[in-house]
């Protein structure tokens, strides 16, 4: 272990694709600063360090990051399961080259713990680390409410703690071979202190302001940071409800949606960082099971609506289950029946926020307390060994 006692560099290690990775690590840094761990935490971009000349961008002329979530705005979703296959098959095919370009960059940084926020490269990441700073703690944080075997979140063999936000991963961490001791149950997805900690505010005066209907159920529809064209078919299928439309960074979205007719009140909206207190204005969210954002509303007490189908994501299938077993909303074929699950949802909307209530999600307190026990755990190793 490097540095001086009491004073640790912690490294979350995430990527841009799909903004859920990079909005994790962003939380887990907040959650560590607000628990008061005398830690130095450094947010490590791997397609940075695995790409430093940014050979892709000067050959395509875009980020595979940007791919990906171009993809994810235009609904191009469907194939990605076989897709995915080949990135793990590609990732095995190249998984020396990947340990040794991960050897130099520890080498370089000489971090006191590791902790992954993404999938699909755990193994290499793991161990290149344990061949390079024997000791030093790998800490995988499941940022899915579940695992997408094989290869996906929990790779077997490896000398690694889990972090599983709900029995479902938990399970799948003790089918794969791992000690209990390596297994750290949290109650649900890390979330930002806003999630948390949402000041009151007047819901019908707030509503009156920006245009809304004070009074009838309103909801809002969101599909993450890069939006996606679904919103279109929702919105259009919906002119009787009230609407808040997160388009997040997709400017296009937006445009397309504020010229839509409709005879309820909306608020379309760009990207905003303020999404939990839009939330609060909301009774109900419409998107797809993406963990990050289902999690938030249910947080902010939203029965949900959402599809699974084979255009959803592969990870985020369970997600859909996961709604059913909690009782928070609706799971619908497609958003072509939309409406009507609008109206079903809104009919029972007290069945359904007493289910979201039920729900209690403290991931934000439990992760920095659980590094620490890993952390201080790592410590006392070198000190029992010499004991021994």
């Amino acid at each position: 272990m490097s540095g001086t006692s009491g004073t640790r560099t912690v490294d979350l290690v995430y990527f841009n694709a799909g903004g859920g990775h990079r909005a994790s690590a962003l939380a887990l840094e907040a959650a560590i600063l607000r628990a008061g761990l005398p830690w130095t935490v450094r947010r490590v971009n791997l397609r940075e360090v695995l790409d430093p000349k940014d050979s892709f961008r000067r050959l395509t002329g875009m980020d595979p990051e940007d791919v990906y979530n171009k993809r994810l705005a235009r609904g191009w979703t469907l194939g990605l399961a076989q897709e995915l296959k080949l990135l793990q098959g590609m990732i095995r095919w190249s998984h020396s080259a990947l340990v040794r370009s991960l050897q130099q960059h520890w080498l370089a940084t000489e971090p006191d713990m590791v902790v992954s926020l993404i999938p699909n490269f755990n193994r290499a990441l793991c161990e290149s680390l344990a061949s390079t700073l024997p000791g030093v703690p790998y800490v995988t944080v499941l940022t899915d409410l579940a695992d997408h075997p094989p290869h996906f979140w929990i790779e077997e063999g490896l000398d690694q703690h889990l972090v599983c936000g709900s029995p479902k991963a938990v399970q799948q961490a003790r089918s794969a071979g791992y000690a209990g001791d390596r297994i750290h149950a949290s109650s649900g997805m890390l979330m930002r202190s806003a999630f948390h900690e949402a000041p009151p505010i007047d819901r019908a005066v707030e509503r009156r302001r920006l245009g809304l209907d004070a009074q009838r159920p309103t909801g809002i529809v969101l599909f993450g940071g890069q939006g996606s064209k679904a919103m279109l078919g929702i919105a259009k299928r919906l002119p009787e409800t009230p609407l808040i439309l997160a388009c997040g960074h997709n400017a296009a979205l937006a445009r397309a949606l504020r010229a839509l007719p409709a005879a309820a009140p909306r608020l379309v909206l760009e990207f905003t960082p303020d999404i939990a207190r839009y939330m609060q204005l909301a009774d109900f969210f419409i998107g797809k099971p993406g963990p990050g954002s289902l999690s938030e509303a249910v947080q902010m007490q939203l029965p949900v609506i959402v599809v699974r189908n084979r255009w959803t994501l592969p990870q985020e299938r369970y997600n859909a289950q996961w709604v059913r077993e909690q009782g928070v909303g609706l799971v619908c074929g497609s958003f072509a029946g939309v409406a009507q699950a609008v109206d079903a949802l809104t009919g029972e909307l007290e069945r359904y926020r007493s289910a979201t209530q039920r729900v209690r999600n403290r991931a934000m307190f439990e992760l920095p307390e659980i590094l620490q026990g890993i952390m201080a755990q790592a410590e006392l190793a070198p000190i029992a060994l010499i004991g021994g």
